[in-house]
């Protein structure tokens, strides 16, 4: 179980960016996690759009993009030795093992090592595993913000048909 403190965004409004920053991460992290929530099996693996994308496999596929910008690009390893998916498409299948209890985890786990992964480095500091060569750490938490703020509001819209079927 996790130690974090639960900071939210109005908690560090005064605050230095990287907190500011964590923060902000933090509060789309759990937006995502909990957007399973309530729902069934059938309902979270249910296709409501032409993509691959279902409810379970959006929480899914963010757990790839924190393993891709917080252990691939910090850590240089390989794709294949984190043990995630060569691409983003691959990340959306579920597998029959992948249940809410399951993809929740995983993804729980995955940013609680992205947060001890970068526990040490500055905003400033390079990581070197990225295709684009050497980034900021700023930028890649910049990066991380909109692709989970993305994901939140499909995230919405999903669980939203869902609901009101």
């Amino acid at each position: 179980m996790s130690t974090h403190l639960v900071v939210s965004a109005e908690d560090v409004i005064d605050q230095q960016p990287r907190a500011q920053f964590e923060a902000f991460l933090d509060e789309h992290r759990r937006a995502l996690n909990s957007c399973l929530d309530g729902l069934t099996e059938e309902q979270v693996r249910r296709s409501l759009v032409p993509s691959r994308t279902t409810l379970l496999g959006l929480v899914k596929h963010t757990t790839f993009v924190e393993k891709v910008w917080f252990d691939e690009a910090v850590t240089c390893r390989s794709r294949a030795e984190i043990g995630i998916p060569a691409t983003p498409d691959e990340s959306f299948v579920l597998d029959e093992d992948d249940t809410i209890v399951t993809v929740q985890r995983a993804h729980r786990d995955a940013y609680e090592v992205s947060r001890h992964a970068t526990s040490s480095l500055g905003l400033d500091d390079l990581v070197h595993g990225n295709r684009r060569g050497p980034l900021p750490l700023r930028w890649v938490y910049l990066h991380a913000l909109r692709e989970f703020a993305q994901h939140c509001g499909h995230a919405d819209i999903l669980r939203e048909q869902l609901i009101n079927e």
